[in-house]
């Protein structure tokens, strides 16, 4: 096993990775940036190396400064986390030429299944369903106008390094085609640096459904009970649960089989998920994630199974500790992003500092969260600040329980998607597991959320001018390494870095 572990990345998804490795006994190494030299991950970590500039490619995407840190805190692995170099195939050869590990596939393996196009193909020679569309790149509006009039509208344009949702289009008839295949290419090329398109059939009302996949060293496989990502805001996901209300055993196994079966023609090893869509009681590959997904903890929720133990060990060598058969989960987990947003302004990220973090407790409640009381949310990166997950014995109880903590969980100084799912969870489609990728604008579930009074309008008002002017991000900060916290401040921060549950205080009344 490493003995000296380089997490290269940041928030709630760099504590969880410490969390499991010092378990193991493995010295743990943060990076951060500029924007983030008073996070909270910083003080999960054993150690911790500044990187660069507050712009993500100038610290987090900074490969080379990432493995100049490596070689100098004689790191012996890498674990890349989610998003930022996690599915860099570059990445993953550069780490191989310095003689460092990297926690993750193969980049052959990773390359395949970072361009879509490539991916469909790998997918379907390997007797996965595909989503019915085109296996190449299209050149032109006249040659994707022929396409989508054989397969039929509405259809969809993907880009073929696109991932986050970024660079999708979808289309309802002839006339908006080349509107949205030239917005559709210029979304692409400014984001990935590439424009290439293909095209599918848009599935109306589908599910999105995933299985979560190990694989060892000679292709030995697991494949987990399915997750259900359906809920979904711009094709980015904000609620999941395991298993699918949806899903059925016999589903399930065949799910479960080709998903393995995909990644294993890839020569594929260690964590990773492939992405279907559900309609019509069938199933069609969507794409594969080819790292640790951020709603990993609700498989570890139902399996009791620690994937980033797994993926050490697998990357280690030493192998998966079970095998298909003696895979087994029991129950139901759901798991609500909380994001640093403003629902009521779609979704607007929402940074500053956080003046109050108070999180739910109680049984099969976990919070994974990157923030606490006093912490600065940077405009420079995704905005998940919290991933609130529970259980239950069956999907009702696991809602309830939802329910009530989100409704505990308070956050301060800053928006947040808590309000979102309050009527989310209450919702009667959502309730009844009637769940698909545009139910959020289909049932205007945002128009439900209570308007802001008069007072509350003017405070974010005023809150956001302040943001604007820039004195919020570069005022005189809270040192999360140094300051005098009170000692719920301590043990809250404490138990945020262990996981698990946490006390809440009684709030004080005045």
């Amino acid at each position: 096993m490493f003995r000296r572990l380089l997490i290269a990345n940041r928030g709630e998804i760099a504590i969880r990775v410490a969390r499991t490795a010092r378990a193991m006994g493995i010295h743990c190494i943060g990076v951060y940036s500029e924007a983030d030299r008073t996070a909270l991950h910083r003080t999960a970590m054993d150690e911790s190396v500044e990187i660069g500039g507050p712009l993500p490619v100038q610290s987090y995407l900074n490969a080379s400064a990432i493995l100049r840190a490596a070689r100098e805190t004689r790191a012996d692995a890498i674990h890349p986390g989610y998003g930022f170099l996690s599915e860099k195939a570059d990445f993953a050869v550069r780490c191989a030429e310095a003689g460092i590990v990297f926690v993750g596939p193969p980049p052959e393996a990773i390359a395949v299944t970072g361009d879509k196009v490539s991916a469909r193909r790998a997918m379907a020679e390997a007797g996965v369903p595909v989503t019915e569309g085109v296996d190449r790149v299209l050149r032109s509006v006249d040659e994707a106008r022929e396409v989508a009039a054989e397969i039929g509208y509405p259809v969809l344009f993907k880009a073929t390094a696109g991932g986050g949702g970024i660079g999708m289009s979808r289309v309802d008839g002839p006339e908006g085609l080349a509107e949205s295949f030239e917005a559709a290419q210029s979304v692409a090329g400014a984001n990935f640096g590439n424009p290439d398109l293909f095209l599918e059939k848009y599935l109306q009302k589908a599910r999105h459904v995933e299985v979560q996949v190990l694989l060892g060293d000679h292709g030995a496989g697991v494949g987990f009970v399915e997750r259900e990502c359906s809920v979904q805001r711009r094709h980015q996901k904000l609620v999941e649960e395991t298993p699918s209300p949806a899903i059925g055993a016999a589903v399930r196994r065949r799910l479960q089989e080709v998903a393995v079966r995909g990644l294993q023609s890839l020569g594929y090893r260690n964590a990773g998920t492939v992405e279907f869509l559900f309609h019509d009681r069938r199933f069609t590959f969507n794409e594969v994630n080819a790292r640790l997904q951020v709603e990993h903890p609700i498989t570890e929720m139902v399996t009791g199974v620690d994937l980033v133990r797994q993926q050490l060990r697998v990357a280690s060598g030493e192998g998966i500790e079970f095998s298909q058969s003696e895979m087994r989960w029991k129950g139901h987990a759901i798991e609500c992003r909380i994001n640093a947003e403003d629902p009521l302004r779609n979704f607007l990220p929402s940074p500053g500092r956080i003046v109050d973090f108070r999180v739910p407790a109680g049984s099969q409640i976990r919070v994974d969260a990157g923030v606490a009381a006093g912490s600065i949310v940077p405009a420079f990166y995704d905005p998940l600040i919290a991933k609130l997950v529970v259980g239950g014995s069956s999907r009702d109880t696991a809602v309830r329980r939802m329910l009530r903590s989100v409704d505990a969980f308070e956050v301060r100084g800053i928006h947040s998607t808590l309000p979102f799912h309050r009527v989310l969870l209450s919702d009667r489609d959502f309730i009844k597991g009637k769940l698909w990728t545009t139910m959020v604008d289909d049932l205007r579930l945002v128009a439900r959320i209570r308007s802001r009074g008069p007072w509350e309008q003017r405070i974010a008002e005023i809150a956001a001018a302040v943001a604007a002017s820039g004195r919020l991000m570069s005022g005189p900060t809270v040192d999360l390494m140094r300051s005098k916290a009170s000692a719920w401040s301590a043990a809250g921060r404490r138990q945020l870095l262990a996981g698990g549950d946490h006390a809440v205080p009684p709030r004080r009344r005045w």
